[in-house]
């Protein structure tokens, strides 16, 4: 078997972490490790260091105040999925927690880490876009709409740092998804909500990255029910496509899944 080398640090701060990274430009951080690990086994990833900031205690909690759920970036989507408070405010941000891969996934992967690795079939990312969420950093706060840039790819700078991701409470909201039946990643998932600002509807899974669908965002503006959105239809170009399913099969289920979402919001 061939290994790679990598020297792992961790670390006990964010300052701590920032200045490896600085030390260290091609290092990767490691957060619950449940892309990355992976990556690195099948070879796709081959970082020279690995800055471990899991044991960081500034990064692990959840805040409910000023109407928003905050959420450190090492809180793992067990803590999210258990969460009485995350329960009380905003059921349906639990709901998707609890949907993560399988217990060992949930018990290990972050917040923070799911987030800012982007990956197409991920579950939060849809819930940062639907909820209007602000991504904060060690140097900035991001609006959910300026974050999420390409398949695994965001507005994250060099050596810039999730710290906490905070979610408006809505009025409304609900996920649903089609799961992978092996890997539980999202071939389709839809975060509907309605909120003070208006409603906005967020897809996952479908396509490269998360996007918002601004056709069923009015209809269900006007009228917040399934019907709503049972009749819009979304292109297939562009939409992923593989073994598992085509891109005219993830473009059903996107209106599929968001009327099962606006059905249960509610």
């Amino acid at each position: 078997m061939i290994t790679y080398p990598f020297t792992y640090r961790r670390a006990k701060s964010i300052a701590e972490a920032e200045a490896m990274l600085k030390a260290a430009p091609e290092g990767k951080l490691l957060s619950g490790g449940q892309t990355l690990i992976a990556a690195m086994k099948m070879r796709l990833a081959n970082p020279p260091e690995l800055i471990d900031i899991s044991g960081i205690k500034e990064l692990d909690y959840i805040r409910v105040a000023n109407g928003a759920v905050a959420i450190g970036a090492a809180t793992t989507h067990w803590e999210v999925a258990t969460s009485a408070d995350v329960a009380k405010a905003i059921p349906a941000l639990a709901h998707l927690a609890s949907l993560i891969g399988d217990p060992a996934v949930r018990h290990k992967g972050t917040i923070g880490g799911s987030v800012a690795n982007n990956d197409p079939a991920a579950d939060y990312p849809s819930a940062v876009l639907a909820l209007g969420a602000t991504v904060k950093t060690n140097r900035r706060s991001i609006a959910a709409d300026d974050f999420f840039t390409g398949m695994f790819s965001t507005a994250l700078e060099e050596n810039e740092i999730v710290t906490e991701i905070s979610f408006p409470i809505p009025e409304k909201a609900a996920y649903k998804k089609f799961p992978n039946p092996a890997s539980r990643y999202a071939m389709v998932g839809v975060f509907a909500a309605r909120t003070k600002n208006g409603v906005r509807v967020a897809v996952t899974g479908a396509a490269p990255c998360v996007f918002r669908v601004p056709e069923m965002e009015a209809a269900l503006a006007k009228n917040f029910t399934p019907d709503a959105v049972a009749n819009i239809k979304v292109g297939a170009d562009g939409m992923n496509s593989d073994i598992h399913g085509s891109a005219e099969y993830r473009a059903h289920l996107v209106t599929v899944m968001a009327k099962r979402a606006v059905a249960e919001a509610a």
